[in-house]
């Protein structure tokens, strides 16, 4: 696959191109503003098209929720991660027992229930909804965090994703990952389903002409991004609905799990990489963004961490605490807008 990398233009050609679109506007051309500025672009390459994405402000993703100050992946984290202006909030996928799609990060319940040890420990697979139905998952970060606790926060329950879908509908965006899927067959087809049914996929959108697939597979207006560490599983979500966007998550545990064998295969099928933040300089944003991919480091709750990723030209960025990245996201420039993939 050959690709163009999108580039910033230079002021004096960006306020030529605004000039051609006054004067397109002004002959009776009933094409828009935005229409009329492409058509005045270059020719493409013969081999491969791309288009500049929307030079909009580095992503904050709001990770489990704001949950740096309230109980992960609860309604009272997402709440506060939108009211605090998050773009993105980020949900973990577990598959019950009786094939209903959670929101729970580890696959073990230990950590964050509390309740009757029948139904509030061990797998969260082994359980059925009905059980998980019994478990709190707010009570455990009052026990954790004494300065940040408050009452409301005891009972909380686990919520399914179609609950969060129906709670927040097409009022935020979500970002999605399937967590450990090859343990957990199907996961892919429920969470599609979930999707489908709310109208958040092409497939689940009346065919109005109100959706488009192009925007959605846009980092910058999608309502929805799934992203994982498995390949495999990425793959399938992209066999199956090519309209999503797909970001593939990146850790250490391989000799070069950044290098550029990896990131042509990647961008094959996703339109992001996840990189664990320690493994991000300036040398992998710029391979990635070669091969048209967004960089959306995880997880930042550090101003100077957040600050050194945002001078590199990271697209977004997976923190717990949304107003903090929100403030230093004000200091630093957009970064330089991502191409699409070429299309074949």
């Amino acid at each position: 696959m050959t690709v163009l990398p999108a580039r910033r233009l230079p002021l004096l050609v960006i306020a030529a191109l605004a000039l051609a679109a006054v004067a397109t506007s002004c002959s009776g051309d009933d094409e828009d503003d935005t229409t009329a500025s492409t058509t005045s672009a270059p020719a493409p390459s013969s081999t491969a098209t791309t288009t500049p994405l929307l030079d909009a402000p580095a992503t904050v993703i709001a990770h489990r929720g704001a949950s740096g100050l309230a109980p992960e992946h609860t309604f009272a984290a997402y709440d506060l991660a939108v009211e605090q202006g998050a773009d993105f909030i980020e949900h973990d996928l577990q598959l019950t027992a009786d094939g209903v799609l959670v929101v729970v990060h580890d696959a073990t319940l230990d950590r964050t229930a509390r309740g009757p040890a029948e139904s509030c420990t061990g797998p969260v697979a082994t359980k059925t909804l009905a059980q998980l139905r019994q478990c709190d998952v707010g009570s455990w970060f009052n026990e954790a965090n004494p300065a940040l606790a408050k009452p409301e926060y005891e009972g909380l329950p686990i919520p399914t994703l179609a609950e969060v879908v129906a709670r927040y509908g097409t009022d935020v965006r979500y970002y999605i990952e399937t967590k450990a899927p090859e343990a957990q067959p199907g996961m892919e087809q429920a969470l599609l389903a979930v999707l489908d049914d709310a109208g958040l996929t092409d497939a689940g959108s009346p065919d109005d002409g109100s959706t488009d697939a192009g925007s959605r597979a846009d980092l910058t207006t999608a309502p929805v991004v799934i992203q994982s560490f498995s390949a495999a599983s990425l793959r399938l979500v992209h066999d199956l609905r090519p309209d999503l966007p797909l970001v593939q998550l990146v850790t250490v545990g391989t000799d070069d799990p950044l290098g550029p064998a990896q990131l042509d295969d990647i961008a094959d099928y996703a339109v992001g990489i996840g990189p664990l933040s320690a493994l991000v300089d300036e040398t992998v944003v710029a391979a990635a963004h070669e091969r048209c991919l967004a960089v959306h480091p995880w997880t930042v709750d550090d101003r100077a961490e957040m600050a050194r990723l945002l001078d590199l030209g990271v697209d977004g960025l997976f923190t717990n605490l949304p107003t903090v990245a929100i403030q230093v996201r004000a200091d630093h420039a957009a970064p330089t807008p991502v191409c699409t993939p070429a299309q074949p």
